[in-house]
């Protein structure tokens, strides 16, 4: 046993060595990859597939890993693909995550590579569309996964690659959001056998800075709700109101009193919150009041005490106003994601990996994003790091000039998508040294 430990204590610099010496290596093939990377991306491109419907990208990628001598396992979640990489001495289990799913938009632009695809979301007909990056979060997790494979020999630990559907959420046909990818895939134990120690997670960004990485610790991105309010008051005739009781005057009045929350009752100084309705549903005929009416809408906060006064401020708005008419008014809240959070600790640890790949100047740190992230459910059983790859086309110099993500203009420029390659390769080999 003594004979064994000695030849392991001599071993150890010798790993720490070799993977040290991978920094160049995993740059250069990175760079090898860029057209690669494209093509894969385009390919998805054309072919999104909504949440839980992946099937044709999960089987790409699981057949790459395949030949990349990975061992693979499928229908994690439904479509979800998860790689295992041992690496040639053992060590932390590093998970590195790409999401998958499209989006029901119709893609307005006119690229060679535009999505034809066609489906029903809803109840409605409605193009499909990857409107918010997640074919390049496949690409470039498939060609991190390329180069790792190749350097097996130099790594000291294991590498976990979650390929997860649904990010955007599998929605039942009342529109409600009844699952979501990595909320399925941990209770399937995607962090266990063997058990993840951290995970890393990259999202494009189209409004960014082209190449530019930026990150955020802590409260990185929202916590998000659903909101369903249904007023009931009593039907009447338009010339006659006061034989009624008007739930749109009542709904009105709601939506003006839930603005209160977020000006009069959270404390902006410590974390924003958003109180959005969306929709309003009532009537039928200019000259019927209805019985009723139903708003649905988002709610985004950033801590639990936060969220749960918020949650409790709408209920009490929203069913006072409607009783002080003499309606009711119920209110659903349906839990969404919760806050996609960065590891204080591990972030001040990996930042320095991130500024090596790609210049301190070029890795910012910025404000939290009141978008919400599924990401966050990995984040709350491991330590985890999200961090952004901007990708804003060149003739657009300002964020105000770009399509917004989950719009049918969106688009991405593809030529720093090898920065994303290079900075979640690094964080794996890095993260086996400092450990």
């Amino acid at each position: 046993m003594k004979k064994l430990t000695f030849i392991a204590l001599l071993a150890a610099p010798f790993f720490a060595s070799a993977q040290s010496s991978l920094k160049p290596v995993i740059a250069q093939k990175a760079d090898a990859l860029k057209d690669k990377v494209i093509a894969w991306r385009r390919d998805f491109h054309e072919h999104p597939e909504l949440g839980n419907q992946e099937v044709r990208t999960a089987g790409i990628v699981a057949a790459h890993l395949r030949s990349l001598g990975i061992e693979v396992q499928e229908k994690v979640g439904y479509t979800g693909v998860v790689g295992l990489l041992k690496g040639a001495k053992p060590g932390p289990v590093v998970a590195l995550r790409a999401d998958m799913d499209g989006l029901p938009v119709s893609e307005r632009g006119d690229l060679p590579f535009k999505s034809k695809v066609v489906t029903e979301f809803n109840g409605q007909k409605t193009g499909v569309m990857h409107a918010c990056g997640h074919d390049s979060h496949v690409a470039i997790l498939m060609a991190v996964a390329e180069i790792l494979a190749s350097e097996k020999a130099n790594l000291a630990g294991t590498v976990k690659f979650i390929f997860q559907p649904a990010e955007e959420g599998v929605y039942n046909d009342k529109g409600e959001m009844i699952l979501s990818g990595a909320e399925l895939m941990v209770k399937e134990g995607v962090l266990e056998n063997p058990k993840v120690d951290v995970i890393f997670g990259l999202h494009i960004a189209a409004g960014s800075d082209n190449g530019v990485l930026e990150y955020k610790p802590g409260a990185t991105m929202a916590a998000v709700d659903q909101l369903d309010i249904k007023v009931k008051g009593k039907q009447a005739h338009g010339a006659s109101p006061w034989t009624g009781i008007d739930p749109i005057v009542i709904s009105s009045q709601i939506v003006m009193g839930l603005q209160t929350i977020v000006s009069r009752n959270v404390n902006i100084t410590e974390d924003p919150a958003i109180v959005t309705v969306g929709a309003i549903h009532g009537g039928i005929r200019q000259n019927i009041i209805p019985e009723s009416v139903k708003m649905i809408g988002t709610i985004r906060t950033f801590g639990v005490e936060q969220r749960e006064l918020v949650h409790k401020r709408i209920k009490e708005i929203a069913t006072n106003i409607a009783e002080s008419a003499g309606a009711k008014a119920d209110v659903t809240i349906g839990t969404g994601y919760p806050v996609t959070f960065n590891n204080v600790g591990l972030v001040e640890k990996m930042l320095p990996t991130l500024q090596a790949v790609n210049g301190k100047e070029r890795v910012r740190q910025i404000p939290a994003h009141t978008g919400a992230e599924d990401f966050s459910f990995f984040q709350q059983k491991v330590p985890g790091f999200f961090f952004f790859l901007g990708a804003r086309p060149a003739d657009k110099k300002s964020v105000n000039e770009v399509a917004a993500h989950h719009t049918p203009d969106f688009y991405l420029e593809e030529s720093e998508f090898q920065v994303g390659v290079k900075a979640l390769s690094h964080l794996v080999v890095d993260y086996f040294e400092k450990k």
